[in-house]
């Protein structure tokens, strides 16, 4: 299993979480466009295939961890039509892009938006009928307790649906692919943003993060049931999604 204790945004002493959170605040206003970038402009595709997989639940309180600008949520509220999404992130300034799409989209009365840490956790045990992550469990300090964190706050016999980055494995996408990150991204950043570093960091955390069957044991392991993984786009991300099954 791929070992991602040591993968952080910049080169310091201080915990990763404080790296993250100013490394998002920094990027905020290019993160959007950061997204399309990376994900060669399909990452809304993906999305709305890990929002369908919450479809069948008919869930009406969900949780979106790591919301960033909140596009999984405003997703979430047009396609689920729930009653309440909460998304919560650790980055401020991203939650405050977050809270303007929101308010255009004339959606403040379903989707709101709060500073908190996946690993502590406010809301009450099964508080939430699905919770949701997109590109942000590889930033988690601690994987395996934002994990169990997540399926606390959910109900049993609630879904969580996480999209993240992985690295392809087929002749020539995967090579293609690792210079794409290593070499064009980069060069993106220096054009485009005031932390370099940042882009990077993105390249070195999909590397390191302990996708496909590693990543479907830790959910295992934190409590989940029913987990499975659907790569998407020659494996450049995948869907990992799971149930909480109390007996």
């Amino acid at each position: 299993m791929a070992d991602r204790t040591q993968v952080t945004p910049y080169q310091s002493d201080t915990a990763k979480k404080q790296q993250v959170e100013q490394m998002f605040d920094k990027i905020a206003p290019k993160y959007d466009l950061l997204n399309r970038v990376l994900s060669l402009g399909i990452d809304v595709s993906w999305r709305k295939k890990a929002i369908r997989m919450l479809a069948a639940e008919k869930p009406r309180r969900i949780l979106d961890v790591a919301t960033g600008t909140a596009d999984v949520a405003l997703l979430t509220a047009r396609m689920l039509q729930p009653e309440q999404i909460i998304g919560i992130d650790i980055a401020n300034q991203m939650l405050d892009l977050g809270r303007v799409k929101i308010r255009e989209a004339g959606l403040e009365s379903v989707i709101t938006l709060e500073t908190g840490d996946s690993e502590n956790l406010r809301f009450e045990e099964g508080s939430f009928d699905a919770v949701s992550v997109a590109f942000g469990v590889r930033n988690f300090e601690n994987l395996e307790k934002g994990l169990s964190e997540m399926r606390r706050v959910l109900r049993p016999g609630g879904r969580v649906v996480i999209l993240e980055f992985s690295m392809p494995n087929v002749f020539p996408v995967k090579q293609l692919y690792q210079a794409y990150f290593k070499y064009v991204l980069p060069l993106i950043g220096r054009l485009t943003s005031r932390d370099v570093r940042a882009y990077t960091y993105l390249f070195e955390s999909v590397q390191a993060f302990p996708e496909g069957d590693d990543f479907l044991q830790i959910l295992s392991k934190t409590g989940y049931q029913q987990a499975v993984c659907k790569r998407l786009t020659f494996g450049i991300c995948s869907i990992y999604s799971a149930t909480r099954q109390d007996s």
